[in-house]
């Protein structure tokens, strides 16, 4: 009984890590790599769509990332002074 106890908490989680995708815009550090995340929201006076960029330090264990990739990546515990994200998933490669 104390597997499924375990199972359900870490499965029901009461606030998830957050889930970003983003493009792949440098890879020159070791492990790591800068995604640019980008997101539309709406002037609050104005009511015009503006984009807005972050840029998301992300932590590539294997170094398999190019520039260009399309990438999805997860909130994480700090890994040094700037990279809080771990790599998830490759969504597309570059051409």
């Amino acid at each position: 009984m104390a597997d499924s106890t375990t199972e359900a908490t870490t499965a029901a989680r009461a606030n998830g890590r957050k889930v970003r995708e983003g493009l792949v815009t440098s890879v020159s550090m070791d492990k790591t790599a800068v995604v640019v995340s980008t997101d539309r929201v709406r002037h609050r006076r104005y009511n015009k769509t503006v984009q807005r960029t972050t840029r998301l330090y992300v932590h590539d264990e294997s170094n398999d990332l190019a520039v260009g990739d399309r990438v999805r990546v997860q909130e994480t515990r700090p890994l040094s002074k700037t990279k809080r994200w771990r790599l998830l998933e490759i969504v597309e490669r570059a051409r």
